[in-house]
């Protein structure tokens, strides 16, 4: 806008030209237009600006000071286009991208490094931004605009978020972790724990989504869990079951991050969690964001 008018940027084109080569026939030459059109388009500008941006001089023209203004200004307007504009090229041919994803804290140690791996094989220009986010806040996150794609999970009782768009790219087991001694004691012939030979024990629960899963699972094994310690670290929790203060359910992810020695884990027939990408809005997405997409599900797959 200029005075309420609107620039058309052929015309701005012409005038930076013309500031930058110094005469008509020269910006001619430079945007490949015969004289005449850059003439044209440089009378229209000042038409359409209400402002006097040439004087004559000789045979030639030159810019006045608001012609020099102005002419600055455009060389800003069309390097930020033109920038725009390479942005989105490398965008759309994945040469090159930011995307901005957040993930729990168990696939962040997990997923996250193989999808970087992944990415740098298939489109090296691609730069992943890691925020670590339980659900719930990478949620809002997708909906806020300050991330592209987040990792996310959910347990078979609980739905997705209103206006994400998710894929399962992993169904994660849970496994009931206790101390090798807490494990004999409660061994049956299959292997198998039964979540009923724990009811006396104290039990360390997670984040709430967890806690509500555990609390669905023991109920279902007819009692009520004696919640003694909960902390959202997998880490924190291997290591208060470690020193015998409780016994609890942690998902495969984040065993597979770090597993004490001094644990012991059993699968729990039935206890499983699914873990997706999700993004904000229906599809098509960015294809930056889609090969990032591809490259966490693919890291999720089992290997060989």
């Amino acid at each position: 806008m200029y005075g309420g008018r609107v620039i058309d940027l052929r015309r701005l084109e012409a005038l930076v030209a013309l500031h930058r080569a110094g005469t008509v026939s020269a910006a001619a030459e430079r945007l490949h237009y015969g004289q005449p059109t850059v003439s044209h388009h440089l009378r229209r500008l000042e038409t359409e600006t209400g402002s006097v941006l040439l004087q004559r001089v000789g045979r030639g023209v030159r810019l006045t000071p608001e012609g020099e203004r102005l002419a600055r200004r455009g060389e800003e307007i069309l390097g930020l286009l033109e920038r725009a504009e390479a942005e989105l090229a490398a965008s759309t041919s994945l040469q090159s991208g930011r995307v901005r994803v957040a993930a729990f804290p168990s696939a962040a140690a997990t997923l996250v490094p193989a999808a970087v791996g992944i990415l740098a094989e298939r489109h090296p220009g691609i730069d992943l931004e890691l925020a670590e986010a339980e659900p719930p806040e990478a949620a809002e996150m997708l909906r806020a605009g300050t991330a592209d794609l987040a990792l996310t999970f959910r347990y078979p009782d609980q739905a997705d978020p209103d206006g994400l768009t998710s894929t399962t790219v992993l169904t994660d087991p849970l496994y009931l972790v206790t101390t090798d001694a807490v494990g004999r004691e409660h061994r049956r012939p299959s292997g198998e724990p039964h979540l009923a030979d724990y009811a006396e024990s104290r039990w360390i629960t997670g984040c709430e989504r967890c806690r509500s899963q555990l609390m669905t699972l023991c109920e279902a094994a007819g009692f009520t869990p004696r919640i003694a310690f909960a902390s959202d670290d997998y880490v924190a929790v291997q290591s208060l079951v470690a020193s015998g203060l409780g016994v609890t359910l942690l998902p495969g992810l984040a065993l597979q991050a770090h597993q004490r020695d001094d644990v012991r884990r059993s699968l729990v027939r039935g206890g499983e969690r699914r873990v997706q990408v999700s993004s904000y809005g229906a599809p098509p997405r960015p294809a930056v964001v889609d090969a990032v997409a591809g490259a966490l599900a693919d890291a999720a797959r089992p290997q060989g």
